[in-house]
């Protein structure tokens, strides 16, 4: 079984909820990658998606778009990420999900970084501008074990979020917000009744991203979902020193689900 469906089954076995933290790779150079992680895993987080750095993200928004520059210009590849992620791997134990644009991983040669990926020990890819019709393109990470995360929005239909989750694996990244990541004061009243719907749908758990920035907004999400991802806030946390509101943000996924 792969690690990442693992973890997220043992969430479901303990009544708990997920947290998965984002950070940008390189962001304070990839020296300070190891004690990033090892703090997130001792904090609960129950893995970390971890971003490539890259020029024209489509998806970012300003937070994690500085981070990508601040990255970039300290030299960060892809090579060095999952080469450094290889290096640490015997330090950390949760999940590792690597997310990047499809460029970079084209670039970079389908062969090679799927062979990089499985040395490096990395459990999942999120790829934001991949559409469910093009994922044969990366059919061999799939081979070998590494799930392909989906994404639904709140602009998708119910037939397209069908179709989506028919073939989901690991769990499905519900985008809770009509634009760009970042941090927002409050989401749109439609967004419970939004993620009730593709849970309903989808057969592997579903998790909120996109906007959730407060412990208020882990709360209000979790209850109609199966866990959520907070990349911004984890991001200015990290560079502000405030790692104890990462804490908070965590903690405040650690609810038992009454059954």
């Amino acid at each position: 079984m792969n690690k990442l469906t693992r973890v997220l089954q043992e969430c479901e076995n303990k009544g708990e909820k997920a947290f998965i933290p984002y950070i940008m790779a390189g962001d304070g150079g990839l020296d300070q990658l190891r004690n990033q992680l090892v703090f997130l895993e001792k904090s609960g987080a129950t893995a970390v998606e971890l971003g490539i750095p890259f020029s024209d993200p489509s998806a970012d928004g300003p937070v994690i778009q500085q981070a990508g520059i601040r990255s970039l210009e300290r030299g960060t590849t892809l090579k060095g990420i999952l080469k450094k992620v290889t290096e640490i791997k015997a330090d950390v134990n949760i999940p590792i999900i690597l997310m990047g644009y499809t460029n970079s991983i084209m670039s970079y040669g389908l062969k090679e970084f799927t062979e990089d990926c499985l040395q490096a020990g990395i459990a999942a890819c999120i790829i934001p501008d991949l559409p469910i019709e093009e994922e044969r393109i990366f059919s061999s990470i799939k081979a070998a074990g590494i799930t392909l995360i989906r994404l639904v929005t709140l602009t998708s239909s119910r037939e397209r979020i069908m179709e989506i989750t028919a073939g989901a694996e690991g769990f499905v990244y519900a985008v809770t917000v009509k634009g760009i990541t970042g941090t927002r004061d409050a989401f749109g009243g439609e967004v419970g009744e939004y993620l009730k719907q593709v849970k309903e749908l989808s057969p592997v758990p579903v998790l909120a991203g996109f906007g959730i920035s407060t412990p208020e907004h882990v709360r209000n999400a979790i209850q109609s979902c199966d866990g959520v991802i907070v990349g911004s806030k984890v991001i200015e946390c990290f560079e502000n020193g405030q790692e104890e509101q990462i804490t908070e943000l965590i903690r405040a996924s650690k609810i038992v689900v009454q059954r």
